[in-house]
């Protein structure tokens, strides 16, 4: 097997499960297909006699190169164990070999020195939110006990917890092999290599780990091998993200124009820290989510005025010029712009470049459409959250009469004042029919992923209605749209919003038009 030079390509490693020699050698097969260049192969220091002699002799069948990594569990008593694990690799040209520092610190290195093996040192850090002075002085020590790579494994709570990771990553005068533990970590492998990191983890699509990518995502979709100091970062902060699609969409894309970009998940539970964390210029433009889209407003140091007249922010771009957050909104233009191009029966997508349309009339942030096709309907809305307010002042740009309906009464009634609107309780929805030929739009989570069953509204009710729009793009096909098509209705789906939002922001974060038919083709096949 290879002997790997640290400083050139990445490497990508997949841990795999110890089970019979079968498994395991089924496990490394799958990962060599999913495009690991190693795996992870976890030795605990409890095992028999015939499990050391099973191990042997996978690590002579292995089809992959391997980091085998011997776990005592605290346990002194497994020291021995370890010691006959550790010459057994070491006869064995086993590529990696990690140990836990407790274990290495008690093992005279320099006695068991391999020639082809190269030593990786573990800790596991938990408890408090990690320091970089905490960290750093950790890696220190870990040096001294001779090893060839130092590994971090870091449990975070929050995801600026990950910062002085990658300050550590940056400093660090050996290899550094950094993880972030959990969903909030995921950015460490994501963003490792931009900070110097030479091996990142990824999972087998049959062995899911919280806080990983998959192997599959880092070679097709991140093409983390292309990541390097001057990949500019973006991203979307939402709380959920794991539903998201946008790194499926805005990493081809930002490649096809040949950007120097990445566009990552960012779980963000408070946005006033990340952004107090995240300073660096390198961290260049954010899509804003779930919930953080009229917060995420007291953020920004310029809001746009369409975005400011929403009260909500769906995109943020880092001026390059003063490194200052600007906020835009391009949902509103969207969602709106999808479901006139409906009722148009307009398949071909209007090319829109979003809110600095030269030849529209904009006063106040407000963009006049005297003609639009939604002009003096009934536009019925569910949802007075950050969504619900771009599409409440879409609609009522356009000269809609706008009805929003809220699980909570006085979010609903607060919006509709600020458009002129009515307010109702969502409990009265299924009953609400003053007119037949409504619009309704679905700006709430409401039958997302993974309550797929779930609809706003009954299906008897939709009958009122001649189109109907939801801003739910996972699954696809909600079961509002397919209840809504059952009953004869003109159905949009998010999907269609999701598409002309996202054109709008890679044109805000590059500074370039977006590739609409590239972005388009993604969506078709990949949604």
């Amino acid at each position: 097997m290879a002997f790997f030079n640290l400083k050139r390509n990445l490497l990508v490693c997949a841990p795999i499960e110890y089970g019979s020699l079968d498994q395991m050698v089924a496990s490394m097969d799958e990962a060599k297909a999913q495009g690991a260049d190693l795996v992870e192969i976890p030795i605990h220091c409890s095992l028999s006699l015939s499990n050391i002699s099973q191990l042997e002799k996978l690590i002579k069948q292995r089809t992959l190169p391997a980091i085998l990594s011997i776990r005592t569990g605290g346990n002194s008593g497994s020291k021995n164990t370890a010691l006959q694990v550790l010459r057994m690799a070491f006869e064995l040209d086993v590529e990696f070999v990690e140990m836990e520092y407790e274990v290495a610190s008690d093992i005279a290195m320099v006695e068991h020195m391999p020639v082809n093996s190269q030593i990786i040192v573990s800790s596991y850090v938990n408890g408090s939110k990690p320091s970089s002075e905490k960290l750093g002085n950790l890696i220190a020590c870990m040096q001294s006990t001779g090893a060839d790579v130092i590994r971090l494994i870091v449990e975070v709570h929050n995801i600026t917890d990950v910062a002085p990771i990658f300050q550590m990553l940056t400093h660090c005068q050996v290899p550094l092999i950094a993880t972030a533990v959990g969903s909030r970590g995921l950015i460490s492998q994501l963003l490792a290599p931009k900070f110097g990191g030479f091996l990142v983890y990824g999972y087998l699509k049959s062995h899911p780990i919280p806080g990983l990518p998959t192997l599959a995502s880092i070679k097709q979709v991140y093409e983390l091998e292309h990541v390097n100091e001057y990949t500019k970062v973006f991203g979307l902060i939402s709380n959920p993200v794991g539903h998201s699609k946008g790194p499926i969409l805005h990493n081809p894309a930002l490649r096809h124009i040949g950007y120097n970009g990445i566009y990552v998940p960012m779980m963000v539970d408070n946005v006033n820290e990340f952004f107090k964390t995240y300073t660096s210029m390198d961290f260049a433009g954010f899509s804003v989510g779930i919930p953080h889209k009229e917060k995420v407003v007291k953020c920004c140091d310029e809001v746009h005025p369409l975005a400011k007249s929403i009260g909500a922010v769906n995109t943020l771009v880092r001026r390059p010029s003063d490194g200052k957050l600007i906020g835009y909104n391009t949902d509103s233009e969207a969602c709106i712009t999808a479901i006139e191009d409906a009722l148009r029966d307009d398949h071909i997508p209007v090319i829109w470049i979003l809110m600095y349309e030269t030849e529209r009339e904009v006063a106040d942030g407000v963009v006049s459409h005297a003609s639009s096709p939604i002009s003096g309907k009934l536009f019925v809305l569910m949802g007075a959250g950050g969504a619900g307010r771009a599409l409440a002042f879409g609609a009522r740009d356009r000269g809609a009469r706008v009805v929003i309906f809220n699980r909570n009464y006085e979010r609903a009634k607060a919006l509709a004042l600020a458009v002129s609107g009515e307010a109702h309780s969502s409990e009265v929805l299924d009953s609400f029919c003053p007119e037949k030929g409504m619009i309704f739009a679905n700006a709430s989570s409401i039958g997302m992923e993974p309550n797929t069953n779930e609809s706003p509204i009954s299906k008897e009710a939709l009958r009122a209605y001649n189109l109907v729009f939801d801003a739910v793009y996972t699954p696809r096909n909600t079961r509002l749209l397919q209840e809504a098509a059952e009953v004869g209705a003109i159905v949009v789906s998010g999907v269609e919003m999701f598409i002309r939002q996202a054109i709008g922001q890679f044109s805000l974060f590059t500074g370039v038009p977006a590739p609409e038919n590239v972005m388009r083709k993604l969506v078709e096949e990949q949604f």
